[in-house]
């Protein structure tokens, strides 16, 4: 399974307003290891940047003023997002703004929830954590993440906090750093140690039940029986 932990940056908060990406932050993950093969892209908005926007991102019209148009990177965009499964926070703002960019670029395209399987951290933290603050700074928190360089908010910094919070959130409970790493080396170290184990003729040692143990364990299922009326799986198998 391939996905990508994407967040973004506008000029504003409404794409129908004429609001625009400014900055895409997207990791990718294949089988829950980051690959590295990671995208990021400023663009030019060709408008002004609201100063509430600014206040948040602190990305400005003149920091822009040499970066491409999303006309510029829309295939390549497109062709990166094929084919994986999109992780985001606060899913339908970043939507709404990429279908827009992608739909004004292609009138052809098709929105990416409609193509691509969507998981919205935001409801899953909310359903993991109910009535508690599930905001990206929330969650690093919870979860012990250092978010120390978060002053601003920043599409790829977000992005990159945004998998390790999902890995955690999701049971993989393993540093962003370490899952990066290629792991080839550690499979060929374990298989070589498991064949030594085997040709050694080691086995895992079975400790036997003793019969006190074993009267415990009749004695626990008589009382099972007793409890379902004589109708104790454990003891019909057993026979």
């Amino acid at each position: 399974m391939r996905q990508i932990v994407l967040d973004t940056e506008t000029t504003g908060m409404d794409p129908q307003a004429g609001h625009r990406i400014i900055e895409i932050g997207c990791v990718e993950m294949v089988s829950r290891r980051l690959t590295g093969n990671d995208l990021h892209i400023y663009l030019h908005p060709d408008r002004e940047i609201d100063q509430g926007a600014i206040d948040v991102h602190g990305i400005t019209l003149e920091f822009l003023a040499d970066k491409p148009r999303f006309a510029e990177i829309g295939d390549r965009l497109a062709e990166y997002l094929a084919d994986a499964e999109l992780i985001i926070h606060n899913a339908p703002f970043d939507l709404a703004f990429l279908n827009k960019e992608l739909s004004d670029f292609d009138p052809q395209h098709r929105k990416l929830e409609e193509v691509s399987p969507i998981i919205d951290t935001l409801v899953e933290a909310r359903q993991m954590f109910p009535g508690q603050r599930n905001s990206l700074d929330a969650l690093c928190k919870r979860f012990e993440i250092d978010n120390s360089n978060r002053e601003l908010h920043g599409a790829l910094l977000d992005a990159q906090l945004l998998a390790d919070v999902y890995l955690r959130m999701t049971g993989g409970q393993i540093d962003i750093a370490l899952a990066a790493e290629d792991d080839s080396e550690g499979q060929q170290i374990a298989s070589a140690g498991l064949a030594t184990y085997l040709d050694a003729g080691r086995r895992p040692r079975v400790q036997r039940a003793s019969d006190d143990e074993h009267a415990a364990h009749e004695q626990y299922l008589d009382m099972l029986a007793r409890a379902s009326g004589d109708q104790c799986l454990w003891r019909t198998l057993d026979s």
